[in-house]
């Protein structure tokens, strides 16, 4: 492999300089990161624009922006994003407790108790997620990260997509240890019942210290899969036994929602009680008429056109332009409360000249050749600034990420989302579109929204049912095309690993 002298030599992201390697993977390098001023530790992804097709690169535009859809306490924060000719960086939260899969390995099995305290944080998490229509697709426990008091951060949104209600994923993907039936067959599927299913295999695997369904042979992995037939130890409770056999139905229709498993008895033991699920998106955030095209932010735009749900452009900007509430306007403000909550400006003038004294002091080593060849890294910042729009509005939510929710917010009825009134347009900045996770929720019906064009994963881009798995003999020349279909999705995965838990 050749080796990539600009890594090696780059001493700083910004503001942080590169320390020491703390992953590998297909897409590149992770590093630590330290502030110069602050000593703030992140981790810096180091992705490879060059060894990268165009399909994977849109894939990591696509989870940046949904990375800045969720914020939540045990997701895995993006604070910023670097950039040069061959780079990008992504700066993100670091957590020093490694992944969940080593933790696991270390211990053999957890004890009741203490799987409990994960899978309750991974639901938080993803119950969050869900109410923001994204669908991780990929958890196992190496994408679960560990912070320095063991609290969960799940990680990796690379497969993440974003489901509406009402519409069906297509793409099959993640690892298939973790993946479920539907999703094995290639049949459209609901990506948060497939979430549901991984968790169910994740707190086996935390219970018993092995996976429900393994094989060496890839072949023989799919079809246990797909039968659902698995072995719960004696020594997993049996309140617990009753929640796995509920997460891990082959049925689709039949397996628990997060709704339901939160309500479960093993989940609720030792007075921990229910956790407070989120309210959809669709029922809390509060969109308003945007009055014309330019007043459309276009770093918001770009964001949502790197969901992969709006090819047409123009499309688009007529739903952000409609008087309706919809999921395009209510996507647009959940960004648009972030940009302006979290604006991507210049780096301070104090770190641009530490950077630069440190950078001149290392490049006067190196030949000439080899630092003059050095791009250095500069942040994507805002086009716009989020606070000084042409057009502003008076507010967006009955919450806000620093203040407690309202306790007298109404359960009875969905809050005031269609402003058909042009004048409640005013110059003050608005609060967070969406409550703090921080803050307790209420369990809310998710109301239905509009069909979007999702890539690979909308109805609207096939009009066909893809074949489920063909019956019969596996040694049919059509299975053994469909296996190697499958084998290819799984395998082409840069994030397939063929570790075991043993």
């Amino acid at each position: 492999m050749q080796k990539d002298t600009h890594v090696d030599h780059l001493q700083y992201v910004g503001p942080y300089r590169l320390e020491k390697t703390l992953g590998k993977g297909q897409t590149g390098l992770v590093k630590l990161g330290v502030h110069c001023v602050t000593g703030k530790k992140v981790a810096i992804k180091i992705i490879n624009r060059e060894k990268l097709s165009e399909s994977v690169l849109m894939k990591v535009e696509r989870e940046i922006a949904i990375m800045k859809l969720i914020e939540h306490p045990h997701v895995l924060g993006l604070y910023d994003v670097y950039e040069n000719k061959k780079y990008l960086y992504l700066i993100l939260e670091h957590v020093s407790g490694g992944e969940l899969f080593d933790y696991l390995v270390k211990k053999g099995r957890l004890t009741p108790k203490e799987a409990r305290r994960f899978f309750r944080q991974i639901i938080s998490a993803l119950d969050f997620c869900h109410s923001h229509s994204i669908c991780h697709r990929d958890l196992k426990p190496e994408n679960l990260l560990l912070d320095e008091k063991n609290n969960i951060k799940v990680a990796d949104f690379g497969m993440a997509s974003l489901q509406p209600e009402g519409s069906m994923l297509e793409t099959s993907c993640g690892s298939p240890h973790y993946a479920c039936p539907e999703v094995i067959r290639g049949e459209k599927y609901d990506g948060k019942k497939a979430d549901v299913w991984s968790c169910g295999v994740i707190l086996y695997a935390l219970l018993v210290g092995a996976l429900p369904f393994d094989d060496d042979n890839l072949r023989q992995l799919l079809e246990k899969v797909k039968r659902g037939v698995f072995h719960i130890p004696h020594f997993v409770p049996p309140d617990c036994q009753n929640l796995l056999r509920g997460m891990i139905e082959v049925g689709p229709e039949k397996r628990l929602t997060l709704a339901e498993i939160n309500r479960h008895s093993w989940v609720t033991a030792g007075g921990k009680g229910e956790l407070e699920l989120e309210l959809p998106m669709m029922d809390v955030v509060q969109t308003h008429v945007i009055p014309s095209a330019d007043a459309v932010d276009s770093d918001v735009l770009q964001a949502i056109s790197s969901l992969g749900c709006f090819k047409d452009r123009d499309k688009l900007i007529q739903e952000l332009l409609s008087p309706n509430h919809n999921t395009e306007k209510v996507i647009y403000f959940l960004l648009l409360d972030r940009k302006r909550r979290k604006p991507a400006r210049e780096d301070e003038n104090e770190c641009i000249n530490l950077v630069r004294r440190d950078s001149t002091s290392s490049t006067s080593n190196m030949s000439s050749s080899t630092s003059t060849s050095i791009d250095p890294p500069r942040k994507r910042i805002d086009k716009v600034n989020g606070n000084t729009t042409a057009y502003q509005f008076e507010r967006i939510s009955e919450g806000s990420p620093i203040t407690p929710r309202r306790h007298l917010y109404n359960r009875h009825r969905r809050p005031s989302l269609h402003l058909t009134n042009h004048s409640s347009l005013s110059s003050s900045i608005p609060s967070s579109p969406v409550p703090s996770p921080k803050m307790p929720h209420r369990v809310a019906n998710q109301s239905s929204s509009s069909g979007l064009n999702n890539d690979q994963d909308s109805p609207g881009m096939s009009g066909v049912l893809p074949n489920p798995t063909p019956p019969g003999s596996p040694h049919l020349a059509h299975w053994r095309s469909r296996l190697n279909t499958l084998k290819n999705s799984f395998l082409g995965s840069p994030r397939f690993h063929r570790r075991k838990l043993q």
